[in-house]
């Protein structure tokens, strides 16, 4: 098995992106446990989100990327490092991606979407109407072995950044993850993920899973999240997320 490149790097854990939200898609199967799921991690209530701010790090690799994301604008600010470990930080916003440099728009917004969706991924099933959702009922976790629905998420085979992916959520009774399966429809490393759904933690309305730890075809990688805060409408001051 070839070693992870540190531009496979940048689109590991890459969920299917064909964009957050994509102006014209159409609706897909869905069962009704999308919008419970995301109900349970604070979706009605995302509008009072202002910005969102996150480290993405997998230790493995000595990856860490810092984001802060204005979803009202989708303006999204950017630190880190390039292929070559140089410092980069950048600010732009997605609707004028193509006035941006080769580098914004083939590595750090592709960057962007894959760290965004990992942390958000539970509002994405209830967002993502282009996406097809079904409930197949009580199955086997593949990690710890105990009983939870299993609801799979299947993107489109065409368009984004990583079309046709597909996910296998596992889902207790109170709606919240507690393990999840990713494959991978394109060709880079790794095609098959699956991790722990815990690190559980409140920051303003949302609930957010901020530790997944697992493996990415057969090898141990966990995916971490750090220096997580919200600032909500009506206020200038970062709500940590605890």
């Amino acid at each position: 098995m070839r070693p992870l490149s540190r531009l496979a790097a940048m689109h590991l854990v890459a969920v299917s992106a064909l964009a957050i939200f994509p102006a014209t898609s159409p609706a897909q199967e869905r069962a009704p446990v999308a919008k419970e799921i995301g109900k349970a991690y604070g979706v009605d209530s995302f509008g009072q989100v202002v910005a969102i701010r996150y480290t993405f790090n997998i230790p493995e690799f000595k990856l860490s990327r810092t984001w802060v994301w204005e979803p009202k604008t989708d303006t999204v600010s950017h630190e880190g490092k390039d292929k070559q470990g140089n410092p980069v930080k950048v600010t732009y916003k997605r609707g004028d991606l193509d006035s941006q440099s080769d580098d914004v728009k083939k590595n750090i917004d592709p960057a962007f979407v894959n760290d965004q969706y990992v942390l958000l991924f539970p509002l994405h099933v209830a967002w993502d109407t282009w996406a097809t959702v079904t409930d197949e009922g009580m199955h086997e976790m593949p990690l710890s072995k105990k009983s939870a629905r299993r609801v799979v998420v299947k993107y489109p085979g065409e368009g984004g950044y990583s079309p046709g992916d597909t996910w296998e959520l596992y889902v207790g009774k109170n709606k919240r993850i507690e393990e999840w399966v990713y494959h991978r429809n394109g060709t880079e490393f790794p095609k098959l993920y699956t991790a722990t759904y815990e690190g559980y933690k409140k920051a303003g309305p949302l609930l957010l899973s901020t530790d997944h730890e697992g493996n990415g075809d057969g090898k141990p990688l966990r995916v971490f999240f750090s220096d997580v805060a919200l600032k909500v409408t009506g206020s200038d001051n970062w709500i940590n997320a605890e």
